[in-house]
């Protein structure tokens, strides 16, 4: 023992250990920590034992159970000589008894490299790190020397998630919440119904979901039974109907419950929603090596709300996506409960909620009809109708939203919109509830309802992380992180503190001295804090293990509903939602009506027939009537279509998005909006036709369907719509606000006027007539035009010079519909690449 220093030592689990001052010693049930507990009631990393200079001190990092002294419970105390602890529990938990004779004693453990500075109570800034210059009220130049902080107080309770260095715990902190036994040659059936051996009542878990098998040489084997929500080993997904053998530490997951194999026992843990979560080293980079995000770490114990603050270009945005997997960070982890979120995406997806700021609801919808298409979309595809019905119901009435459930959303307040999209996530019953900007927009009475709501998720048993401007209601949460210009952390601590800390009286004073000394070191100022060491630093202290994703196409996660069952269900929203809109079922009729009605106006007594021979001339007179009028028909089919779609991705972007992570099918998606949106313009192209057609004398033979010549030449004008859409739905998936849609429609109609052929002959314009067969104009008036015969209609003023698109057979018109509809199949594809770019990062494949 160095000069000075009281001599101590530890007995405990009938050990005793000679404490060095020169470093700390962590206890709990961690193999890897000093003083090692084989107690369920001690967490994994429950507290630490080191000499602060003056005295030694016991600090307990957020344990479950408790750190005891006489049956109170502490966070950090002096110690000495005669002093005695319960871990776990305040009268039989584990015991510590300290004295200060070592006669008998000689060191137990081998001293371990101390994973953090070990500090005091002492109040006043880390006497271990450089002594920061600190901001404060009124200062003028940041490198002015400052007086030392006076906002932290001595003994601050250090509540800090369990989990240290070493191996992840399989369960967190916590013990198995039952166990089952196990016999040789048995099968053990998991699932949702009666009748398995082990019943889950979890609505993500299929009615037979698993089974356990003892396999004949003693080794125990998982097989899925075709699940909807799939089977996990170790956060992968097994294959559809496929089994894996298990090892002594695999885990399995089916849905929010966890098994393991000890011996001839299986146990269970029960994901209920009280969970730990931290970020280590979490580090972005864009391209050109610009950090976004740099270095940041925190940690929360289950059942906390936290509020993330900051100026813009703070990296909130960009922290939020690696929380939630949607966009990985570089480098660093984020641990759910001890496990790693990038590596386990698959199977924590499930459990995570995210409420993006813009409502991802259908407002056309009444609350409880939003609700029950969300839940057929999200459950698996054996849950009943009642199983769903009683689950929003409970949702709902959670939220107090049951006496709105008949209101459709846009009816709504702004608050209470989004304690819908709350109780559209929590139909899951997530863990792990992430909001971004819930009160934007909101007045402070609607501000305060919003906080209040998510501090009674969090005191219901989840883990709330919030990003917010709003700094009104920070006081109803329990950790607040602050984060600087560049992307790193200011400051992360309880919120009442965070004022003093930073030497300000008010929040938009702590934003401006942000804004005015952009290059300031606030992450070194916070790390030289002792705000830092009571708060962070036991997260910050552990390397973060390396993050090695699995292959984009194992993170595929599996679908709850096989792709008929999503496609029928997406149908049937979609026509709901374009039911309940009124205005664009009347436009629908409307437009394509007046679109057909304008063509009349064109030489109204004129037919599209041939003219005669000019006898003077021998040759025949154009009529110019029937390419004008093909020319209105075609822009006003082009224009109707695309007016259809052009903002129909862009309006959804934000549903897709959830939606997408939460399993949907993008191909059952798109085809969904084809179909809905394809009968629609598919009608309209036929009202089009059937009016700027009847009424004109026309060919009393077709090409192709004989005397229905009306329908042959409706035919082109439908089919035109229907590409027209699929343009306008790559207009939509690849813009980024729905206001630059409508300049894009203008110009994809006036290009197509251009490129019909009506307005000068495209046949022999060497480049313009090649282009033009990217068109969808080009190829149905071409249709059109082989049906009317338009090089007799219109010759070309060059003899021999017709156009192959206008030939008068059958091979060209079937060649001139192949092309159009090709076209829409073409930009098919394309938009399903464009929708990639709308989903979660770590989900592409």
């Amino acid at each position: 023992m160095g000069h000075g220093v009281p001599e101590l030592v530890l007995q405990t689990n009938g050990r005793t250990w000679t404490l060095d001052p020169s470093r700390a010693y962590t206890l709990g049930r961690d193999p890897q920590g000093d003083i090692v507990y084989d107690d369920a009631r001690v967490s994994w990393r429950h507290a630490t034992v080191s000499f602060n200079g003056r005295s030694w001190v016991i600090e307990d990092h957020g344990s479950t159970n408790g750190t005891f002294v006489q049956g109170q419970r502490i966070h950090q105390l002096e110690i000495g000589p005669g002093s005695s602890l319960n871990l776990g529990n305040a009268t039989d938990g584990p015991k510590l008894s300290l004295s200060g004779d070592a006669a008998a004693a000689a060191p137990q453990s081998q001293p371990r490299q101390q994973p953090y500075a070990a500090q005091g109570a002492n109040p006043g800034w880390s006497q271990q790190a450089p002594q920061p210059q600190a901001p404060q009220a009124g200062w003028q130049q940041p490198a002015q020397s400052i007086p030392q902080q006076q906002g932290a107080s001595g003994g601050q309770t250090p509540n800090m998630p369990g989990g240290g260095a070493g191996a992840p715990p399989v369960y967190g902190d916590r013990s198995p919440t039952t166990f089952h036994q196990f016999s040789l040659g048995r099968v053990m059936r998991i699932g949702r119904a009666l009748e398995n051996d082990l019943v889950v009542s979890d609505l993500q878990v299929s009615r037979n979901h698993a089974e356990f098998h003892s396999t004949p040489d003693g080794r125990m084997e998982i097989r899925d039974l075709g699940s909807h929500n799939g089977t996990y080993v170790n956060g992968q997904p097994i294959a559809k109907g496929g089994s894996q053998l298990l090892g002594p530490t695999d885990i399995v997951g089916v849905g929010h419950s966890t098994f393991r194999i000890v011996g001839d026992r299986l146990e269970e843990f029960v994901d209920t929603g009280e969970v730990s979560f931290s970020a280590r080293h979490l580090t972005v980079t864009v391209d050109g090596g610009k950090q976004i995000l740099k270095d940041v770490s925190f940690g929360v114990p289950e059942k906390s709300l936290i509020a993330v603050i900051g100026p813009s270009g703070s990296g909130k945005s960009t922290l939020l996506k690696a929380l939630t997997g949607y966009r990985p960070a570089n480098e660093g982890e984020v641990l759910y409960d001890n496990r790693n979120l990038y590596k386990q995406f698959a199977e924590l997806r499930q459990r995570i909620g995210l409420v993006p700021q813009d409502d991802i609801l259908h407002k056309e919808l009444t609350v409880k009809k939003a609700l029950k298409y969300a839940a057929k979309l999200r459950f698996p595809a054996d849950t009943t109708a009642q199983e769903r019905e009683a689950r929003i119901d409970e949702v709902l009435r959670e939220l107090k939203l049951d006496i709105h459930k008949d209101k459709k959303v846009t009816s709504l307040s702004g608050g209470q919109r989004k304690r819908v999209s709350v109780a559209l996530e929590l139909l899951t019953k997530p863990s792990l509830i992430f909001l971004d900007e819930p009160t934007s927009g909101l007045d402070p009475g609607m501000d305060r309802d919003v906080m209040q709501l998510l501090r009674g998720l969090a005191d219901d048993g989840r883990t709330v992380l919030v990003v917010t401007h709003s700094v009104a209601e920070l006081a109803l949460c329990d950790k607040l992180l602050v984060m600087a210009p560049g992307g790193s952390v200011a400051y992360f601590g309880p919120p009442e503190e965070a004022l003093n800390f930073f030497g300000y009286d008010t929040w938009a004073d702590v934003f401006s001295a942000f804004e005015n000394y952009r290059d300031y070191d606030w992450a070194g100022r916070w790390k030289g804090s002792q705000h830092y060491q009571m708060y962070a630093a036991d997260i910050d202290a552990v390397a973060p293990q390396s993050v090695q994703v699995p292959a984009m196409q194992a993170m595929k996660p599996p679908k709850p509903q096989g792709w008929m069952s999503q496609w029928v269900t997406l149908v049937r929203r979609y026509t709901s939602v374009i039911v309940s809109d009124k205005g664009f079922l009347a436009l629908m009729v409307i437009l394509p009506a007046v679109l057909g009605a304008v063509s009349l106006l064109i030489d109204a007594d004129k037919g599209l027939l041939p003219n005669p021979v000019n006898p003077q001339t021998g040759r025949i007179v154009p009529n110019g009537t029937a390419t004008t009028v093909l020319l209105i028909l075609a822009v006003g089919a082009c224009f109707a279509g695309a007016a259809n779609s052009v903002r129909e991705l862009i309006k959804e972007r934000v549903i897709y998005e959830r939606e997408r992570a939460t399993g949907l099918s993008r191909s059952a998606y798109l085809m969904s909006k084809v179909f809905v949106l394809g009968m629609i313009t598919v009608f309209q192209g036929l009202l089009v036709g059937v009016i700027g057609f009847s009424s004109r004398e026309i060919p009393e033979e077709g090409l192709v369907l004989g005397g229905l010549t009306l329908v042959e030449l409706s035919l082109p004008i439908m089919a035109l719509g229907f590409t027209s859409m699929m343009f306008g739905l790559i207009i939509s998936a690849l813009v980024k606000t729905a206001e630059k849609t409508m300049p894009l429609l203008v110009m994809f109609a006036i290009i197509q006027v251009v490129f019909t052929g009506c307005l000068f002959a495209l046949n022999g314009a060497v480049g313009v007539n090649q282009f033009s067969y990217l068109m969808p104009s080009r190829w149905a008036v071409g249709a059109a035009g082989a049906t009317l015969d338009f090089n007799r209609i219109s010759p070309p003023e060059e003899a021999g010079n017709n156009d192959p698109l206008w030939e008068h057979t059958v091979g060209a018109w079937g060649m001139d519909m192949a092309a159009l509809l090709a076209l829409g199949v073409i930009c098919g594809f394309f938009v399903a690449r464009f929708l990639r770019r709308h989903e979660p990062e770590v989900m592409r494949k």
